[in-house]
This record gives structure tokens, C-alpha cells and sequence, in this order.
């Protein structure tokens, strides 16, 4: 993941777990769906949302997330690495893995804006 691309992530699991510290699920979730977003391009960012979307449905016990996410986590990180995953994808378990979708704005701006020169280093 490039250097400057890394803060905007990092405040997406913060603040989901600002949210999942105070049960506030919904608000949570839209913050790791979003960490998703930004990192679902890179293996090692891609695969802490997985985890962490597994320990949401765990905390919550949805068993649909839970069993949504296992494979996920699996094979995920993998996607990354070959360079094939669904642009967009909200990362969740009611989510079809494959699905493309639309990036919200303020996201797909913040990839343009810090996804140029590629530093894969972090």
C-alpha cells in the first residue's frame, strides 16, 4: 500500500473500532466497508479487514458473517496478490465477493489522489 494511501486506512479501523467500542454496529460497519475499499487492492490490508470483519460477525454472532467471511480471509489476501479483485466491493458477507461496485466519492478520490507512484513497502 503506498505511504500516503496508509493514514486514510488506518483512520477507517480506528474509527470502526471507536464505534464498535461504544456497540454502535451499523456505524462500525460502514467504517470497515470503507477500510475495504481503500485496501482490498493490497494483500496485507486486505486480509485485516477480513480479519476484522470476522470478528465483528463473531462479536455481534451472525453466523451468515462469520461463515461469509471465513473463505474471505482465505483467499482474500491471495486475490490481492494476483491482482483480481471486484473494484469497489464492500468486503461483507451480503455482498457476492465477486461484485464490482461503484466507490463512493470521497474514496475514490482519496485512491486517485494517493494511489499514483505505488510504494508497496508497508
Amino acid at each position: 500500500m503506498p505511504q500516503s494511501l496508509v493514514p486514510f486506512f488506518e483512520a477507517e479501523l480506528k474509527t470502526a473500532k471507536e464505534f464498535l467500542d461504544r456497540s454502535e454496529f451499523s456505524a462500525c460497519w460502514k467504517h470497515y466497508e470503507r477500510a475495504h475499499i481503500i485496501g482490498q487492492k493490497y494483500p496485507y490490508q486486505h486480509s485485516v479487514v477480513h480479519w476484522r470483519m470476522l470478528c465483528f460477525g463473531i462479536r455481534i454472532k451472525s453466523w451468515p458473517e462469520i461463515a461469509g467471511q471465513i473463505p474471505r480471509l482465505l483467499f482474500g489476501g491471495i486475490k490481492s496478490f494476483v491482482g483480481h479483485v471486484p473494484v469497489g466491493n464492500t468486503g461483507g458477507a451480503d455482498v457476492p465477493p465477486l461484485k464490482p461496485m461503484t466507490i463512493p466519492e470521497d474514496l475514490q478520490k482519496i485512491i486517485d489522489l494517493n494511489s499514483k507512484n505505488e510504494d508497496t513497502s508497508k
